[in-house]
């Protein structure tokens, strides 16, 4: 039986979470149902809240984890994890001005926006599981240094 990393389920299983949450959100808000959205919305905030803190500890204490599947698409592996931060980091930044806009009843602002970080966030959820996959269910992992232990040369 397959052993995987406790802290990156944990993680990927929030982050999953966030995306089901905001989809859910969006049915609500489609039905009109304004304080059932702004709940799921904030509970998806805070799932995907959960997910940063376990990933900055992991990385900070534990460290990444280095790909550990074939050199050859090694590549292809980091210039998809390049895609996946970039999109990680702006849907994060758009997540935290739509609620913003929201709880400061921006309505037609949050409006414009909220739809395109949804779907930011939906493509952010599917990559960070396919990040997962490779590293920890595909192939096995490589080596992981955190960064405290690369600061002070352990």
């Amino acid at each position: 039986m397959m052993s995987l990393p406790v802290l990156p389920t944990i993680s990927t299983f929030f982050i999953v979470l966030s995306a089901v949450l905001v989809a859910i959100g969006w049915i609500l808000i489609k039905q009109k149902n304004i304080e059932a959205h702004k709940k799921t919305m904030l509970a998806a905030a805070i799932s995907a809240l959960i997910f940063f803190i376990i990933y900055a500890s992991r990385t900070i204490f534990i460290g990444n984890t280095a790909f550990g599947g074939p050199d050859d698409i090694k590549i292809y592996y980091t210039v998809f994890l390049i895609f996946h931060i970039t999109l990680a980091t702006t849907g994060a930044v758009f997540g935290i001005v739509t609620i913003y806009l929201g709880l400061k009843n921006n309505i037609v602002k949050h409006r414009k926006i909220g739809p395109i970080t949804s779907i930011i966030w939906f493509f952010v959820a599917i990559t960070g599981v396919a990040v997962y996959l490779l590293l920890y269910v595909f192939y096995h992992g490589g080596e992981t240094t955190s960064v405290i232990k690369a600061i002070i040369g352990g």
